[in-house]
């Protein structure tokens, strides 16, 4: 098992026990770029260097700075430092350091994605803080609640929510470090030009329906990672000297948009269903793939016309016969 990333306590009033938190989460991409001269092909490396050096000789390589030599600097005015040591932010006082005292517990619902940051595992520390762990856990799993507290490590102080894994009787809890309210932009932003609309009866009902019949059990394993498929491609036809794969643009499709409601109607597949509102969809609509359609169909132009009333024609001129 991998070392853990924070050891120390939970704290809810009088009752604290023991954890760890291990990183719940790993880099799997196998894509890795290094940064390469295009005439020699020899890989370029970055060392740090005094700035005096390079704004007095930008055209001449500088003697690269000490490793021992470089502390973290505050700049407390314009170009104006003060140094900090390694060993002073290790002992800076901050209680949240060691222990993840709970301020309070809110329901489920009642914290929003977007404030969560990455995820942690928590588990006890030993045997003798199994026994609290585990009651704290199957509280908040029959009260639906979340801790809220707050934990300090990465030269920062993080909001984190603690939350118990998995439905079962046993197992383990989860940590998810928060994002401040601060640092979130403000939705009003963004939003405040949507125009309101009234939406129809009718149109919800087809888009729920659509919901429903494109609705099912998440499995993480059915996603991948499409960019890093297609880089491996790449690599691959470069290495054997083949064509190079590129990105094939479909021609924009023209002709009139068909409204929400017929777009909605053929993604569902509903015309004449008994559980979908009835509505006879235009004449000339002509559906496309579902999966290029979306919410918006489109009228085929007169020239996609012209080329199906040949077929029409013989079709009626068989009907006559027979």
């Amino acid at each position: 098992m991998a070392r853990p990333y924070w050891s120390g306590q939970i704290q809810i009033s009088l009752v604290s026990f023991g954890v760890k938190l291990f990183v719940a989460t790993e880099s799997k991409s196998e894509i890795r770029f290094h940064q390469i001269d295009r005439k020699t092909g020899e890989r370029v490396r970055h060392q740090k260097v005094l700035a005096s050096a390079v704004e007095e000789s930008p055209d001449e390589a500088a003697d690269p700075v000490e490793r021992s030599q470089i502390v973290k600097g505050y700049e407390y005015s314009k170009g104006q430092y003060v140094t900090i040591e390694a060993e002073e932010l290790a002992h800076l006082r901050v209680p949240s350091k060691h222990t993840m005292e709970v301020s309070q517990f809110v329901d489920e619902a009642e914290l929003d994605p977007e404030f969560f940051e990455k995820p942690y595992f928590v588990v006890p520390e030993n045997e003798a803080q199994t026994e609290a762990f585990a009651t704290v856990r199957k509280a908040l799993l029959d009260t639906k609640k979340i801790a809220l507290s707050k934990i300090a490590f990465g030269g920062r102080e993080h909001v984190v929510a603690i939350a118990p894994a998995g439905k079962g009787e046993s197992g383990g809890m989860m940590a998810y470090t928060m994002r401040y309210q601060a640092e979130l932009r403000d939705p009003a932003d963004y939003f405040r030009d949507i125009k309101k609309v009234s939406i129809e009866s009718d149109s919800l009902g087809l888009a729920k329906e659509l919901i429903k019949r494109k609705s099912a059990a998440y499995d993480a394993s059915k996603f991948v990672d499409g960019y890093e498929v297609a880089v491996k491609e790449l690599v691959d036809a470069k290495l054997k000297h083949l064509p190079v794969p590129h990105e094939e643009i479909a021609p924009p499709v023209r002709g009139k948009v068909v409204n929400l409601m017929d777009a909605l109607r053929k993604s569902v597949g509903g015309e004449g269903s008994a559980d979908l509102p009835e509505k006879k969809p235009a004449a000339s609509a002509r559906a496309l793939p579902n999966e290029k359609v979306g919410l918006s169909l489109v009228k085929p132009t007169a020239k996609a016309t012209k080329r199906q009333e040949p077929k029409a024609a013989k079709a009626t001129s068989k009907r006559k016969t027979a």
